[in-house]
């Protein structure tokens, strides 16, 4: 009951934020266009800005563990090509593709991964999130770019050049959009300043410590807001299948597939907690940022968060049973 209770307070305010944004939208206080705004400021400044605080204090060096990063990142990295090769039959739209895949396997490890160790390990187990971190959330949004970039509308992608009727210019514009959009992707970069900020451990003054905290803050319930304001329940309905299958990959097979082997490889208590987070928690407020951002309808996006980020409350709790049952944390 202790973890359930945890787990509701942990997930369900993000999912009552959403709410809240379309009730705002709903008697009017929060239009199309405000929302519009909000999705872009948090792309561009609040949510790299957080990722920039969540690692720019970790100290990685001290933390080290070679073998668990390595874990993360080859799991991140299967389970991304098992999703793409599995919506090539799930679904046929090539747009609706990007936001399936990504959708499927881009957790909130970053936001709740610390929570929940802390939770279960008070401060001696948290060295493993920035760990887990570190191995996934790069990975999960460089591969998320690239995915988004190959699947988007062809006018997004090729803008200006969409006129050009070479196939071989349209791939090398492509290719060429898809590096600088990496490149220049704000959340990357967030996450970049924020490892080489931690690594050469760089003083943080009061005064910019706590700019940099005021404008995170801002990430999270201004995401969530401008993503419930822009929900529509007939366009979600289309998307019920695609949405429920995303949802169901992401609480529940993935943890099923590499937990075990994740036990079999030795590793226990905190760490296969924050590998548990990394796998089954609810899918990121980003998706739908980046998507939208990135030339995509979003309302797959929406759904899939929304759903995921109900359903892991209880998914979560189950899992942590499970654990708990076999003695392994």
């Amino acid at each position: 009951m202790d973890n359930l209770i945890f787990s509701l307070n942990a997930t369900f305010p993000i999912f009552l934020l959403m709410v809240l944004g379309y009730i705002f939208n709903k008697i009017g206080l929060m239009d199309e266009k405000a929302a519009s705004w909000m999705n872009k400021f948090v792309f561009k400044v609040a949510l790299p800005v957080l990722l920039f605080e969540d690692l720019s204090k970790e100290d990685f060096a001290a933390a080290w563990n070679g073998r668990f990063v390595l874990f993360c990142f080859l799991a991140t990295a299967i389970s991304v090509l098992m999703i793409t090769l599995l919506s090539m039959f799930l679904v046929k739209n090539k747009g609706r593709r990007g936001e399936f895949i990504q959708g499927s396997y881009r957790s909130s490890a970053a936001l709740l991964g610390i929570a929940f160790i802390h939770n279960i390990y008070g401060e001696a187990g948290t060295g493993m999130a920035p760990l887990m971190i570190l191995g996934s959330v790069p990975l999960y949004n460089i591969l998320a770019v690239i995915i988004l970039m190959v699947t988007a509308p062809s006018d997004y992608v090729m803008g200006d050049s969409s006129k050009e009727s070479s196939s071989d210019n349209a791939k090398k514009v492509l290719i060429k959009k898809t590096l600088l959009g990496i490149l220049k992707n704000p959340i990357i970069l967030g996450i970049f300043i924020g490892m080489i900020w931690s690594l050469l451990r760089i003083p943080q003054p009061k005064i910019f410590n706590t700019v940099v905290s005021n404008i995170a803050s801002l990430a999270t319930p201004l995401g969530l807001m401008s993503m419930g304001a822009t929900f529509d329940f007939k366009k979600a309905a289309n998307e019920i299948k695609p949405a429920l299958c995303a949802s169901f990959i992401k609480l529940f097979v993935l943890v099923a597939i590499f937990l075990p082997v994740a036990v079999t490889l030795g590793f226990s208590g905190e760490q296969l907690v924050a590998i548990l987070v990394m796998l089954g928690s609810a899918t990121t407020v980003s998706c739908f940022i980046m998507s939208k951002n990135m030339g995509h309808e979003g309302t797959l996006s929406s759904s899939i968060i929304m759903m995921t980020t109900f359903g892991c409350s209880f998914s979560l709790t189950f899992w942590l049973y499970i654990l708990k049952s076999l003695s392994l944390i």
